[in-house]
């Protein structure tokens, strides 16, 4: 008897074709985390049930800047417990609130174009600790799930007030995906024993470059660059790489385009210049669900010298 054919694992077929993860960290300036037990539909946010009219405020204000998650604690869920929302931005206050009910995401509205907004009492705040996320969303990826679900379990029974399992976040085929904000850092190609060693590094003041996709700071060029920097002059930690200067050359973001990145590699006081080229790959499945291959960018590093 013929056996079926194994299900199609896009996070395999990543590894197998050999994807590089720098430059791979979908840019955002902030992040709207919703507390919401699940399931989670595909489009998680639109599939959540909240108010029409409040979500329709919460997406206008957000903009293209911001990105709205859906976020739980890995393990049991209380599906009556507490809720909240959170707002974790790269330059601001982390404000956090409830949500009981939808219209106290109006809250996190009106937070979300008042960068002076007080934080909101809450029985667990989080304005001064990281936020690590762990990407679960298997609905939209079942690779996100599979590989995501023992790096967030493990993550959390370490540092269970910090780490959330959250909806998708980009880059399937990189799961599981790991994002610590407010900071912007994204992770990938991880499984429990890098995912602790990643975070505790990180948490420690060191960036381990090896799985790092990117800064959700920088365009994907300049991502690609600054993890060159964390490879050469490591070990250093999530400040100290500055970006000076970025200059883009040809089609935006596009196959053959150059980026220049002036740098300071601040410990050291020294600054060097990267020459970052984007490269179309070959046309390939790029997630579980995709019905047709498509071509990722590839951003190779021409050259790396003093400034």
């Amino acid at each position: 008897m013929n056996r079926p054919e194994p299900a199609f694992r896009c996070a395999d077929a990543a590894r197998e074709r050999a994807d590089p993860l720098a430059g791979t960290a979908p840019p955002a300036q902030r992040w709207l985390l919703l507390e919401h037990p699940g399931p989670w539909r595909i489009d998680a946010v639109a599939g959540a049930g909240i108010d029409p009219d409040v979500l329709s405020r919460l997406t206008r204000r957000a903009g293209p800047a911001t990105r709205i998650l859906l976020v739980r604690r890995p393990g049991r869920i209380d599906r009556l417990a507490p809720r909240r929302w959170i707002l974790a931005g790269l330059d601001s206050p982390t404000v956090t609130g409830p949500w009981q009910q939808d219209k106290d995401l109006l809250d996190a509205a009106d937070a979300l174009i008042n960068t002076s907004a007080p934080v909101m009492s809450h029985p667990e705040p989080m304005v001064s600790n990281p936020i690590i996320l762990v990407c679960t969303h298997g609905v939209h990826d079942v690779c996100c799930a599979l590989r995501g679900r023992p790096v967030a379990y493990a993550l959390s029974s370490r540092w269970p007030e910090l780490v959330w399992e959250c909806s998708h976040v980009g880059g399937d085929r990189f799961a599981p995906n790991l994002a610590v904000l407010p900071d912007g850092f994204y992770y990938g190609n991880l499984d429990p024993e890098s995912a602790l060693a990643t975070l505790e590094a990180y948490l420690g003041g060191t960036v381990i470059a090896d799985r790092l996709r990117g800064m959700a700071r920088f365009l994907p060029p300049v991502q690609a660059a600054v993890i060159a920097a964390y490879q050469r002059y490591g070990p250093l930690g999530p400040a100290d790489v500055t970006v000076r200067t970025a200059e883009h050359i040809g089609p935006h973001h596009g196959h053959g385009s150059e980026t220049f990145v002036d740098l300071v590699i601040e410990p050291l006081q020294r600054k060097v210049r990267v020459q970052v080229l984007s490269v179309r790959r070959t046309d390939a499945q790029l997630t579980c669900r995709a019905v047709r291959e498509t071509p990722a960018t590839e951003y190779q590093i021409i050259d790396f010298a003093p400034a």
